[in-house]
Parts: structure tokens; C-alpha cells; sequence
């Protein structure tokens, strides 16, 4: 009787065709196939973020009770007093601020980076991309740590007038573009992990492989041209009285630490503990990481444009209505 031989079913998972080469870090190929979904999901959680999202809360319970607590003391009733004030306000402050859309969309990208090794290897392989982050990071952090010193006093942020109502002050102005700049780039990164535009990174990776890591430390670097938390603000004000170009270069990068120490430690305890079972389940259908891409950085675009732009006209009463819960 003859007998027919059967493969075993194999266990891998189908892997699904590769649309395009991989161009950069944040475009790998494997696009998802209902793009305008994903997309559309995405900038949607976005949008609801902006009417949930109260900053004064943010700011005034979160950050100065965080603030407080690092610190010892109140610290919007006493001033900065010193320079080794200053560096410890700095850190203090950049770690009550972290959770920035930026921030959040930053280490969301990351997350396709972890690998099925051990854990020791998947944390070292997790701190070379923070540490590209980091060298974008801490040099516009720096720049902008000695313009404050050289000419700060003459800047928008370092005025106090209060806002009023139907005018824009040039303080919101410069929040508002900076934040809308950072925000529409953070959208066309989205748009390109999703397949439907180019990658503008594409040119640049080719040559230099990293190079969208320090792009992104540069847009959260770029957090502190903007910022108008309060807090970052009197240590705006400390720098630029001061007049001394190191201390304004060393009080914005240890703000600009401060500000994703706290998300790097929790995203390396994620690749510690979990990042096997998350690489698997990213391999299992490679179309994944693309979400997970474009997904974090268009609701993160979509955010900030929306919340400092929009929203602020609103607030301005230049807009007539924006849509807000009753807590924000």
C-alpha cells in the first residue's frame, strides 16, 4: 500500500508581501492596507486628545506638585537662586514636564526596534537609538541655552504681560509655530510609515542610518523654543538675567534630559520585561510596526497642531467656539 508523505503545517506566521524597500528607521515596507483608517483613526485620537487635555492641570497639579517634591521647597514662591539652583531646577522641571505628545510619538517609534534576544541585548540595543536621540537633543537644547543668555531678555518668552482676550502675544506666537512646525513634520513622518507620501528621510538614511533618531531629538529639543510652561519660563527668565552662556547651555540640556529620562527608563523596562512577546507579535504580521508608526506620530502631529494652534485661537476668542470637556 503505497503511502503518501505529508509536511508538517508550518508555524510561521504568513509573512505579507514588502510594498516597497525600507527607506529610514520610520518607513519599513510593509504598509498597512487600509491606510486611510489607520490615518484617519489616528488623527481622530488626536483630536480627542485636544478636547480631554487640560494643560493648567498638567501643569499646576502634576508638574508643580512633582516639581515641589524634587526640589523640597515651593517653587513658585521662591526664586532660583544661584547657579547650582538653577541646574537643579532645571532637571526637576524637565522631569515634571515629560509627558509631551513628541515624547510619547518618539518612543512609540521605538518601539519596532526591539528584538526576540535576551533582555540584556534588547536593552542595549534600545539605548544606541536614545542615544542619537540624545545628540539631537542636546544640541539644540544648547543652542538655545546660549541665545537665552546672549540676547534672552529681548525674547518673547521672556516677557510677563498677561494674555488678553482677541489678541495674540508674540510670546503665543512663537509657541504657536514652533509647536505648529513640530507638529506638521511629525504628521508628513506618519504619512510617509503609512505608505502615502514619500519619505523625506529617505535621501539622508541612506547615508546616515540615524539620522531620524536625531531628528527626532531635535523636535523635542525644539520643545523649549516654544514651551509655555510656566515653570520652564522663570527658569527662562533665571538664564537670560543671568547672561552666562554656560549656564544657559547646561540649565536647557539638563531641562531637555529631564524631560525623557522618565519615558526612557519605562520604555527600557518595557524591553526588558515584554519586548519579546511585543517583537513577536510585530513579526507575526510586519504591517504592524507601519501602524504603530504612523499611528504615534499623526495623533501626535494632529495634537499639536490642533492644541497650540487652533485651540489657542479659541481661547483667544480670534476663533468663535472649539469643542472642550467641562474639566478642560
Amino acid at each position: 500500500m503505497a503511502q503518501t508523505s505529508s509536511k508538517p503545517p508550518s508555524s510561521r506566521p504568513p509573512v505579507e508581501p514588502v510594498d516597497r524597500p525600507a527607506t529610514s528607521l520610520f518607513v519599513n515596507g510593509h504598509f498597512p492596507r487600509r491606510r486611510a483608517l489607520v490615518v484617519g483613526l489616528s488623527a481622530l485620537a488626536g483630536f480627542l486628545l485636544t478636547v480631554v487635555w487640560s494643560a493648567e492641570f498638567v501643569d499646576q497639579v502634576i508638574g508643580h506638585n512633582v516639581l515641589n517634591t524634587l526640589l523640597g521647597h515651593d517653587a513658585t514662591e521662591s526664586a532660583i537662586g544661584g547657579v547650582a539652583a538653577g541646574v537643579a531646577f532645571a532637571l526637576a522641571s524637565g522631569i515634571a514636564g515629560t509627558f509631551t505628545a513628541c515624547n510619547i510619538a518618539a518612543f512609540g517609534a521605538l518601539a519596532p526596534l526591539l528584538g526576540t534576544s535576551s533582555a540584556r541585548d534588547r536593552a542595549v540595543r534600545v539605548l544606541k537609538p536614545l542615544g542619537w536621540l540624545s545628540v539631537g537633543l542636546l544640541t539644540v537644547s544648547a543652542a538655545y541655552g546660549v541665545l537665552v543668555a546672549l540676547v534672552g531678555t529681548s525674547m518673547p518668552q521672556f516677557s510677563t504681560a498677561p494674555t488678553v482676550a482677541g489678541q495674540l502675544s508674540a510670546r503665543s506666537v512663537q509657541t504657536m509655530i514652533i509647536y505648529g512646525v513640530i507638529g506638521l513634520v511629525m504628521i508628513w513622518i506618519g504619512l510617509a510609515a503609512a505608505g502615502i507620501v514619500k519619505d523625506p528621510l529617505a535621501r539622508i538614511s541612506a547615508r546616515h542610518p540615524n539620522a531620524p533618531m536625531v531628528l527626532m531629538g531635535v523636535l523635542i529639543g525644539a520643545l523649549l523654543i516654544g514651551r509655555p510652561f510656566p515653570l520652564f519660563r522663570q527658569m527662562f527668565r533665571h538664564a537670560a538675567e543671568s547672561g552666562n552662556v554656560l549656564y544657559g547651555a547646561a540649565a536647557f540640556m539638563l531641562q531637555s534630559i529631564g524631560n525623557i529620562v522618565l519615558i526612557a527608563v519605562l520604555f527600557l523596562l518595557v524591553a526588558v520585561v515584554w519586548g519579546a512577546r511585543l517583537q513577536r507579535w510585530l513579526l507575526a504580521r510586519p504591517s504592524r510596526a507601519a501602524i504603530v508608526i504612523t499611528a504615534a506620530f499623526v495623533a501626535a502631529g494632529v495634537f499639536m497642531i490642533l492644541y497650540w494652534d487652533v485651540r489657542v485661537l479659541a481661547r483667544r476668542e480670534i476663533i468663535p467656539w472649539y469643542p472642550l470637556a467641562p474639566w478642560a
